[in-house]
């Protein structure tokens, strides 16, 4: 394979690439790199080059992406946070599966770490041990009817338009519990950063989504941070383990299911014990009951 020069670039490149197929503007794009626009054309003719593809067609000026383009921009926009997430170590591997440790000045954390399927069997709750047999027996149809008992504890996502969409709130799912049926109710066509909690929607659970669409199949994470419970948006921190399910919908399309327990055995290596204990306070206060949050 031939090596380029230009390797010690890639990171920049990728930034000049990334940014301007978000703004398909060079003014807009160079104030936001703070880069000449010599600079970012330079990146773009760099990588287009190495590539042997054109990133973009312009016309008057006007730039979008080509069909090149759009194919390469979400796998640069995703180097690019597994970089950073790397550079600042926060994501890796442990056996194999994938492992992420975010910890921030204002208190805030999110750590994550992946599992083999076939701990459903050995350590997770009956539900996910049903969800994943009416998987099976389904073979991924979300309407079959294998999975009327599993669907009122699970959230149904579809992606479209490159941004995942809440199509479906279980009644008894945690995150109904959580924050109200009321308020769960009307997340039904958010986008999943537009949910609540999802403020700091991040690569890790971006990561963990994408990799779902990719293989349609199953994934197990155990997840530690915080997210806003109450009427007063209250952070309040959680552990809880979750499984996502590759299924389609009667149209063919992809649909994700979301799998959430909050009383299993979490099992994140590194994590410190209080971050738990606290977690199952919360548990204990709130009990069975939701919580309802008035808009």
């Amino acid at each position: 394979m031939k090596q380029h020069s230009n390797q010690a670039l890639l990171f920049e490149m990728l930034r000049s690439f990334v940014t301007l197929a978000d703004t398909l503007n060079v003014s807009r794009a160079v104030q936001v790199l703070g880069v000449t626009r010599q600079t970012l054309r330079r990146h773009i003719e760099i990588l287009e080059e190495c590539r042997g593809q054109a990133l973009f067609h312009v016309e008057d000026r006007q730039y979008r992406l080509t069909d090149a383009g759009s194919q390469a921009v979400q796998e640069a926009r995703n180097l690019l946070e597994r970089g950073r997430a790397w550079l600042e170590s926060e994501a890796g591997h442990r056996e194999g599966l994938f492992h992420f440790s975010l910890s921030r000045e204002d208190g805030y954390y999110y750590h994550l770490q992946q599992h083999p399927i076939a701990r459903v069997w050995t350590h997770e709750s009956a539900v996910m041990k049903d969800a994943v047999k009416a998987w099976a027996l389904s073979e991924g149809q979300i309407e079959h009817p294998a999975f009327q008992d599993v669907r009122p504890y699970a959230l149904v996502f579809r992606f479209l338009d490159d941004h995942w969409l809440c199509a479906e709130v279980g009644e008894t799912s945690e995150f109904a519990r959580w924050y109200g049926w009321s308020w769960a109710r009307s997340s039904v066509g958010r986008k999943i950063d537009g949910l609540p909690g999802a403020g700091r929607f991040n690569f890790s659970a971006a990561q963990s989504y994408d990799e779902l669409r990719a293989t349609q199949g199953l994934r197990l994470d155990h997840v530690a941070t915080q997210m806003p419970h109450g009427p007063d948006d209250t952070m309040r921190p959680i552990c809880f383990s979750r499984l996502l399910l590759g299924c389609r919908f009667p149209d063919g399309s992809f649909a994700m299911m979301s799998m959430v327990d909050r009383d299993c055995q979490i099992d994140i290596p590194g994590l410190d014990p209080a971050i738990t204990a606290a977690s199952r306070r919360v548990r204990s206060e709130q009990g069975d009951d939701s919580v309802e949050r008035h808009a």
